[in-house]
Protein backbone atom coordinates (compact mmCIF):
# COMPACT_ATOMS: atom_id res chain seq x y z
CA UNK A 1 0.00 0.00 0.00
CA UNK A 2 2.88 2.36 0.83
CA UNK A 3 4.51 1.76 -2.54
CA UNK A 4 1.22 2.36 -4.35
CA UNK A 5 0.70 5.58 -2.38
CA UNK A 6 4.19 6.90 -3.18
CA UNK A 7 3.85 6.02 -6.86
CA UNK A 8 0.46 7.68 -7.18
CA UNK A 9 1.65 10.71 -5.19
CA UNK A 10 4.59 11.27 -7.53
CA UNK A 11 2.41 10.93 -10.62
CA UNK A 12 -0.23 13.34 -9.32
CA UNK A 13 2.34 15.84 -8.04
CA UNK A 14 4.07 15.98 -11.41
CA UNK A 15 0.91 16.44 -13.50
CA UNK A 16 -0.82 18.87 -11.11
CA UNK A 17 2.47 20.76 -10.63
CA UNK A 18 1.60 23.05 -7.68
CA UNK A 19 5.01 24.77 -7.81
CA UNK A 20 4.83 25.45 -11.54
CA UNK A 21 1.24 26.69 -11.28
CA UNK A 22 2.01 29.16 -8.47
CA UNK A 23 3.31 31.93 -10.78
CA UNK A 24 0.27 31.50 -13.01
CA UNK A 25 -1.97 31.77 -9.96
CA UNK A 26 -0.28 35.03 -8.94
CA UNK A 27 -0.59 36.44 -12.45
CA UNK A 28 -4.31 35.66 -12.64
CA UNK A 29 -5.05 37.20 -9.24
CA UNK A 30 -2.66 40.15 -9.42
CA UNK A 31 -5.52 42.68 -9.20
CA UNK A 32 -7.07 41.20 -6.04
CA UNK A 33 -6.39 41.78 -2.36
CA UNK A 34 -4.26 39.39 -0.35
CA UNK A 35 -7.15 37.92 1.67
CA UNK A 36 -9.13 37.24 -1.51
CA UNK A 37 -6.12 35.59 -3.11
CA UNK A 38 -5.82 33.24 -0.14
CA UNK A 39 -9.52 32.44 -0.33
CA UNK A 40 -9.28 31.79 -4.06
CA UNK A 41 -6.28 29.48 -3.51
CA UNK A 42 -8.25 27.37 -1.04
CA UNK A 43 -11.45 27.38 -3.11
CA UNK A 44 -9.66 26.52 -6.35
CA UNK A 45 -7.89 23.62 -4.66
CA UNK A 46 -11.16 22.37 -3.18
CA UNK A 47 -13.02 22.53 -6.51
CA UNK A 48 -10.10 20.85 -8.31
CA UNK A 49 -10.08 18.07 -5.70
CA UNK A 50 -13.80 17.43 -6.21
CA UNK A 51 -13.36 17.36 -9.99
CA UNK A 52 -10.40 14.99 -9.80
CA UNK A 53 -12.19 12.62 -7.40
CA UNK A 54 -15.24 12.64 -9.66
CA UNK A 55 -13.20 11.62 -12.70
CA UNK A 56 -11.30 9.08 -10.62
CA UNK A 57 -14.59 7.42 -9.76
CA UNK A 58 -16.45 7.56 -13.08
CA UNK A 59 -14.36 9.48 -15.64
CA UNK A 60 -13.54 6.52 -17.84
CA UNK A 61 -17.18 5.47 -17.92
CA UNK A 62 -18.30 8.98 -18.94
CA UNK A 63 -15.81 9.25 -21.80
CA UNK A 64 -16.77 5.80 -23.08
CA UNK A 65 -20.48 6.58 -22.77
CA UNK A 66 -20.12 9.85 -24.67
CA UNK A 67 -17.68 8.26 -27.13
CA UNK A 68 -15.03 10.91 -26.39
CA UNK A 69 -11.44 9.88 -27.10
CA UNK A 70 -8.50 10.85 -24.89
CA UNK A 71 -6.88 12.90 -27.73
CA UNK A 72 -10.10 14.90 -28.18
CA UNK A 73 -10.20 15.55 -24.43
CA UNK A 74 -6.58 16.72 -24.43
CA UNK A 75 -7.06 19.02 -27.45
CA UNK A 76 -10.14 20.61 -25.86
CA UNK A 77 -8.21 21.32 -22.67
CA UNK A 78 -5.38 22.89 -24.67
CA UNK A 79 -7.76 25.23 -26.48
CA UNK A 80 -9.32 26.34 -23.19
CA UNK A 81 -5.90 27.04 -21.69
CA UNK A 82 -4.92 29.05 -24.77
CA UNK A 83 -7.91 31.38 -24.36
CA UNK A 84 -6.89 31.94 -20.75
CA UNK A 85 -3.34 32.76 -21.82
CA UNK A 86 -4.59 35.31 -24.35
CA UNK A 87 -6.66 37.05 -21.69
CA UNK A 88 -3.63 37.24 -19.40
CA UNK A 89 -1.41 38.52 -22.19
CA UNK A 90 -3.80 41.30 -23.24
CA UNK A 91 -4.89 42.17 -19.66
CA UNK A 92 -8.52 41.66 -20.64
CA UNK A 93 -9.36 40.42 -17.16
CA UNK A 94 -8.12 43.62 -15.50
CA UNK A 95 -9.75 45.80 -18.20
CA UNK A 96 -13.16 44.24 -17.64
CA UNK A 97 -12.83 44.89 -13.95
CA UNK A 98 -11.95 48.56 -14.45
CA UNK A 99 -14.79 49.12 -16.90
CA UNK A 100 -17.41 47.57 -14.62
CA UNK A 101 -19.31 50.47 -13.06
CA UNK A 102 -22.82 49.17 -12.50
CA UNK A 103 -22.17 47.34 -9.24
CA UNK A 104 -18.46 47.16 -8.38
CA UNK A 105 -18.87 45.03 -5.26
CA UNK A 106 -21.08 42.51 -7.02
CA UNK A 107 -18.84 42.36 -10.09
CA UNK A 108 -15.71 41.84 -8.00
CA UNK A 109 -17.35 39.09 -5.99
CA UNK A 110 -18.53 37.39 -9.18
CA UNK A 111 -15.11 37.58 -10.78
CA UNK A 112 -13.46 36.22 -7.64
CA UNK A 113 -15.78 33.22 -7.65
CA UNK A 114 -15.26 32.68 -11.40
CA UNK A 115 -11.47 32.73 -11.11
CA UNK A 116 -11.54 30.08 -8.40
CA UNK A 117 -13.54 27.73 -10.60
CA UNK A 118 -12.25 28.79 -14.03
CA UNK A 119 -9.46 28.84 -14.98
CA UNK A 120 -7.70 27.92 -11.71
CA UNK A 121 -9.60 24.81 -10.59
CA UNK A 122 -10.17 23.71 -14.16
CA UNK A 123 -8.31 23.49 -16.46
CA UNK A 124 -5.17 24.69 -14.61
CA UNK A 125 -5.11 22.35 -11.58
CA UNK A 126 -7.58 19.75 -12.79
CA UNK A 127 -6.42 19.91 -16.39
CA UNK A 128 -6.45 17.28 -19.14
CA UNK A 129 -3.17 15.70 -18.00
CA UNK A 130 -4.26 15.61 -14.36
CA UNK A 131 -7.70 14.16 -15.08
CA UNK A 132 -6.34 11.59 -17.52
CA UNK A 133 -3.65 10.58 -15.02
CA UNK A 134 -6.25 10.03 -12.30
CA UNK A 135 -8.33 7.98 -14.70
CA UNK A 136 -5.34 5.90 -15.80
CA UNK A 137 -4.09 5.23 -12.26
CA UNK A 138 -7.50 4.17 -11.00
CA UNK A 139 -8.10 2.08 -14.11
CA UNK A 140 -4.92 0.11 -13.38
CA UNK A 141 -6.23 -0.82 -9.92
CA UNK A 142 -7.61 -4.35 -9.91
CA UNK A 143 -10.48 -3.86 -7.49
CA UNK A 144 -8.30 -3.89 -4.38
CA UNK A 145 -9.53 -1.74 -1.51
CA UNK A 146 -6.03 -0.88 -0.27
CA UNK A 147 -4.94 0.21 -3.74
CA UNK A 148 -8.01 2.43 -4.10
CA UNK A 149 -7.35 4.01 -0.69
CA UNK A 150 -3.70 4.58 -1.61
CA UNK A 151 -4.65 6.26 -4.89
CA UNK A 152 -7.32 8.53 -3.40
CA UNK A 153 -5.15 9.28 -0.38
CA UNK A 154 -2.25 10.28 -2.64
CA UNK A 155 -4.55 12.56 -4.64
CA UNK A 156 -5.84 14.29 -1.51
CA UNK A 157 -2.30 14.63 -0.16
CA UNK A 158 -1.14 16.34 -3.37
CA UNK A 159 -4.11 18.70 -3.29
CA UNK A 160 -3.30 19.64 0.32
CA UNK A 161 0.28 20.35 -0.72
CA UNK A 162 -1.09 22.44 -3.60
CA UNK A 163 -3.27 24.51 -1.26
CA UNK A 164 -0.33 25.14 1.06
CA UNK A 165 1.94 26.07 -1.86
CA UNK A 166 -0.51 28.59 -3.33
CA UNK A 167 -1.18 30.11 0.09
CA UNK A 168 2.54 30.53 0.77
CA UNK A 169 2.93 32.10 -2.67
CA UNK A 170 0.43 34.79 -1.68
CA UNK A 171 2.46 35.58 1.45
CA UNK A 172 5.77 36.08 -0.35
CA UNK A 173 4.23 38.10 -3.18
CA UNK A 174 4.59 41.34 -1.20
CA UNK A 175 8.34 41.11 -1.60
CA UNK A 176 8.01 41.28 -5.39
CA UNK A 177 8.10 44.65 -7.16
CA UNK A 178 4.85 45.60 -8.94
CA UNK A 179 6.56 46.28 -12.27
CA UNK A 180 8.38 42.98 -12.02
CA UNK A 181 5.02 41.30 -11.38
CA UNK A 182 3.58 42.84 -14.56
CA UNK A 183 6.51 41.60 -16.62
CA UNK A 184 6.31 38.22 -14.94
CA UNK A 185 2.60 38.05 -15.72
CA UNK A 186 3.26 38.51 -19.44
CA UNK A 187 6.06 35.94 -19.44
CA UNK A 188 3.82 33.49 -17.59
CA UNK A 189 1.07 34.05 -20.15
CA UNK A 190 3.47 33.17 -22.96
CA UNK A 191 4.54 30.01 -21.14
CA UNK A 192 0.91 29.08 -20.52
CA UNK A 193 0.14 29.63 -24.21
CA UNK A 194 3.02 27.36 -25.16
CA UNK A 195 1.77 24.74 -22.69
CA UNK A 196 -1.72 24.89 -24.20
CA UNK A 197 -0.33 24.45 -27.71
CA UNK A 198 1.67 21.47 -26.47
CA UNK A 199 -1.56 19.90 -25.17
CA UNK A 200 -3.10 20.31 -28.62
CA UNK A 201 -0.01 18.86 -30.31
CA UNK A 202 -0.02 15.90 -27.94
CA UNK A 203 -3.66 15.25 -28.79
CA UNK A 204 -2.98 15.47 -32.53
CA UNK A 205 0.05 13.22 -32.13
CA UNK A 206 -2.08 10.64 -30.33
CA UNK A 207 -4.36 10.60 -33.36
CA UNK A 208 -1.40 9.69 -35.54
CA UNK A 209 -1.13 12.91 -37.54
CA UNK A 210 2.29 13.85 -36.12
CA UNK A 211 5.33 11.67 -35.75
Amino acid sequence: MTEAFITAFIVYFVVIDPIGNSPIFLAMTSHLERTKKTRIALEATFFASVIMLFFALCGSWILRYLNISEPAFTIAGGIILFTVALEMLTSKRQTRKQESTTDPASNEQSETDNIAVFPLAIPLLAGPASILSVMVVTADIKHELEAYLASYGALLAVMIVTAITLTLTVRIERFIDERATMVFSRVTAIILAALSVQYVLNGIKSLGFLS
